[in-house]
Parts: C-alpha cells; sequence; structure tokens
C-alpha cells in the first residue's frame, strides 16, 4: 500500500513528465507541418541531415554543370552556324568558277564576284564571337586557352573544343581574283576543313547530349533522394499531431486531478 505523502506527490510528477513528453511530440508535429520537413534539425536525424545537405551540393554542382552545357551547345550553334553560311559562301566560289571555265561569260565581272564572296567568308571568320570572344579565329584568346566546359560534380569533368582555329584562310584564294586566274580558283581545301570542323562539332553537340540527359537523371534521383530523406510526410505529421494534442489535454487533467490529491490528507485532521 503507498503511503499518503504530501510533500512530494510522486504521482502529480509522473503525470507532468508525462504531459511534457507529450506536449513535445506535439510541438515536433506542429513544426513539421508548418515548414513540412521531416529533419528541422540536425538533433532531428543527424546522419540523415549530413547525407542530405551532401546531395544538396551535388544537385547545385549538377544544375551549374547543366548550365555550362547549356552555354556549350549555344557556343557550338553559334560556330555551326557560321560555318555552315562559310560553306555555302565555297559552294557559291566554286559554281563561279565553273561559270568562268565557259569563254561566252564575262570573266571580269565573275572575278568581282568571286571576291566579294571571298570577302564575306573572312568577315564571317573573324567576326563570330560569342560573349565578345572569337569562336574561329581564336584571336582573343590567350595562346594557353581554350573552350573547356565543367559537365559533371568534377572539375576534372569537362569537355574540350580546342580554340575552333583550325580553318586557315592562308591557302585560300578567293581574295584577289581576276580575270586571269578566277577559273583556276581552288577552294577543296577550305572546303575540306569547313566540312570537318562541322563534323567536329556535331561529335562535341552528342557528347553535350549525352551529358545533359545524364545529368537530368542525376539530378532528378538525387532531389528523389533528398525529398525521402528532409519532406515530412504530411498525412502521419497531422496523426501525430491529432494523438498528441488529444494525449496533451488527457495529461493536463490528469495532472490537475493528481496534484490535488493530497488534499484528501485533510480529512484525516477533522
Amino acid at each position: 500500500m503507498s503511503a499518503f505523502r504530501i510533500n512530494t506527490n510522486i504521482g502529480a510528477l509522473t503525470a507532468y513528465n508525462a504531459f511534457a513528453k507529450v506536449s513535445d511530440q506535439a510541438q515536433k508535429a506542429q513544426l513539421r507541418l508548418a515548414t513540412q520537413k521531416r529533419i528541422n534539425s540536425v538533433a532531428d536525424d543527424t546522419s540523415g541531415y549530413r547525407v542530405g545537405k551532401e546531395l544538396e551540393g551535388k544537385i547545385n554542382l549538377m544544375n551549374s554543370a547543366k548550365s555550362n552545357i547549356g552555354s556549350a551547345k549555344d557556343l557550338l550553334s553559334t560556330a555551326e552556324s557560321a560555318l555552315s553560311s562559310i560553306n555555302d559562301l565555297v559552294n557559291r566560289i566554286k559554281a563561279k568558277v565553273a561559270d568562268a571555265n565557259d569563254p561566252t561569260k564575262n570573266l571580269t565581272v565573275i572575278a568581282n564576284d568571286v571576291n566579294a564572296l571571298g570577302d564575306q567568308i573572312g568577315s564571317i571568320f573573324t567576326n563570330t564571337k560569342f560573349n565578345d570572344t572569337a569562336l574561329l579565329s581564336g584571336s582573343s584568346l590567350p595562346a594557353s586557352s581554350n573552350f573547356a566546359f565543367q559537365t559533371g560534380v568534377s572539375e576534372t569533368t569537362t569537355i574540350n573544343f580546342g580554340t575552333l582555329d583550325s580553318i586557315n584562310l592562308s591557302g585560300f584564294s578567293g581574295t584577289g581574283a581576276n580575270a586571269g586566274n578566277v577559273a583556276s580558283i581552288d577552294v577543296s581545301s577550305l572546303e575540306t576543313t569547313v566540312q570537318d570542323s562541322l563534323s567536329k562539332i556535331g561529335t562535341h553537340q552528342q557528347r553535350l547530349d549525352i551529358k545533359d540527359e545524364y545529368l537530368t537523371s542525376a539530378v532528378s534521383n538525387a532531389t528523389a533522394s533528398v525529398s525521402r530523406l528532409f519532406d515530412a510526410d504530411m498525412a502521419m505529421e497531422q496523426l501525430k499531431a491529432m494523438k498528441a494534442s488529444i494525449g496533451s489535454q488527457v495529461a493536463t487533467s490528469m495532472t490537475a486531478q493528481l496534484n490535488s490529491s493530497p488534499q484528501s490528507i485533510l480529512g484525516l485532521f477533522r
């Protein structure tokens, strides 16, 4: 049989401790409902917090890499457009040269046309730029620089385009054409170089597409993992909050009753 004590109300203290525990559970559930997160501090889940933050860091790096890939694609598209224009102009020069081998044609007029087409090729070559950097001539780049883009989490994961300056106009005899030499102008070397460069650009674009697809999938998977770690199950937290709220009310009532129970001892002194 329990002794009747009034100096220390053990029952009320036990009920109070239960009340405090239930209140803490209710507060935690309500906080998760408010923030929609399961982990709101390191104390909630130490290992989960660390893993989640590491994943968030990798997601940021992968999103930056995707942005780099987008810039690289834009750069290559600019170079491709310029080279395609040069290729079209080369074909027009070849047609003019063929016309020059017709003795009924005006060779001076044809030579002037070839010169104009050659000047346009030179203009495209020197003025094709991306963010104020010459793409085809490489004249705006230091000798040691090149177009290298980070395409992954690691700094060593890069795609390098070089300086895209492999086209050499020094062997192009389109400019300086006259009635005497226009029929013998040869642009085959330039044509081959332009087509080779276009092929390289196509290969780089394919690599970038593969990288972009991989990163998109990796970001999606990592985001899902972070969600599983950090996001709260709203339905479950609502149930916990309701349960804790009811428990808190019951614990409050029981604590009040147990706290007043020593008053029954007053009956012994009547």
